[in-house]
């Protein structure tokens, strides 16, 4: 199978590609909070994965000035989000939030192709 769709008279049509992540309101809420403070213009945040902890990996959240040639962006909410073109299959349909709680707060990513967490949630492997 090619990916793609038949339809109108037998044409090809190009399947819609899914978004790499899906982001909460709340997520983008506290994003155009920190892009706000940040005190310059900003293109958006770009969210990539790093080496880190015991399980592996770690999510990583930076101002982004301007967007990367192999960046895959996504726009929602009223934000824009690039995804470092070497993480991207590593949150294929992970979902971001972003939570208050009284002793904690900070983005939450709810990622399907997770394996495994470290006892300390700070690290994750595929």
């Amino acid at each position: 199978m090619d990916g793609s769709l038949k339809g109108n008279g037998g044409k090809t049509m190009a399947r819609p590609r899914p978004q790499a992540i899906n982001v909460t309101e709340r997520a983008a809420e506290r994003v155009k909070a920190l892009l706000a403070s940040r005190g310059k213009p900003s293109f958006g945040v770009r969210i990539g994965i790093r080496t880190k902890g015991c399980s592996g990996l770690s999510y990583t959240l930076e101002f982004a000035d301007e967007k990367g040639p192999l960046d895959e962006m996504v726009e929602a909410h009223g934000v824009t989000l690039l995804i470092d073109p070497k993480a991207t299959m590593f949150i294929l349909g992970t979902e971001m939030d972003y939570v208050e709680e009284k002793l904690q707060s900070g983005f939450v990513f709810t990622n399907p192709n997770e394996k495994g967490r470290c006892g300390c949630g700070e690290s994750f492997h595929v």
